[in-house]
Formats: C-alpha cells, structure tokens, sequence
C-alpha cells in the first residue's frame, strides 16, 4: 500500500515542545498547498476518494481521526492522535476519514495545487483506473 507513518522529531524542554516540518526534507516532496480541516463532527466521514498524482501528508494537530485507506487489493486503518506522528498518502490511494473526536484539527500538505481534474470521487472508477494502469 502506498502509505506509512512520518515520525517528526520534537524537540521540547520545561517550556513546550516545537516540531518543525521541512519540505523535501520530513515531507518526501515540495509543499505547494496546505489546508486545515476542522469543526468535523464524530459520526461524519470525510474524505471519500482518490487522487491521480497527488500525496498528502496528514498531521492531526489536536485530537484525533482514523483513516481508513484502500489500494484497490486491501484496506488498512490508520488512527492520527499526535502532532508528532504524521500519515503520507500516495497517489491512487482511496481514502475516508471517520471517528472524529471533538475539536480535532488535522493539518494537510500537498505536493500540488487544487486541481479538481486530479480527484477520483466515485469508487468504481477508482478500481477501473487501477486495472488501466
């Protein structure tokens, strides 16, 4: 499956703790967008498609979600908690967000602009592309 979990170092002492986030350098590409998804109530899934190109990488900056995330052959569930503990996300990886705790914000990096010609939105096109390639 075209994902894994990043692990960003942190660096903290009596005051707090800090994690910087580098493009090309914590995140395996060029950070062109980045947004915030916030305000999402518990028993909402979001999410619910595919991108041709695109990666992500999602950080859950408070709270927490889980991911589930499909390759066409398998699913898998991801569960985001820490800052620390970010998920990339692959090209032609089918992905829903569920189980939304109150106040969380998750923080997403893109390595490209909005293009809504990149998006797969309806599940059976999403495997037919995959059998294509």
């Amino acid at each position: 499956m075209n994902h894994k979990i990043i692990n960003f170092k942190v660096f903290g002492d009596e005051r707090g703790n800090l994690i910087p986030i580098e493009g090309n350098k914590d995140i395996p590409f060029d950070i062109k967008r980045v947004y915030c998804i916030y305000d999402t109530k518990p028993d909402i899934e979001r999410g619910q498609h595919a991108h041709k190109t695109l990666e992500q990488v999602v950080v859950c900056l408070h709270g927490s979600c889980t991911f589930l995330l499909d390759d066409g052959e398998k699913s898998e569930e991801v569960h985001l908690y820490r800052p620390d503990k970010a998920l990339y996300i692959g090209k032609n990886m089918w992905r829903s967000m569920h189980d939304f705790a109150y106040g969380s914000v998750l923080m997403v990096l893109a390595s490209e602009h909005y293009n809504e010609n990149e998006y797969i939105r309806d599940y059976n096109a999403f495997l037919e592309g995959l059998k294509s390639d």
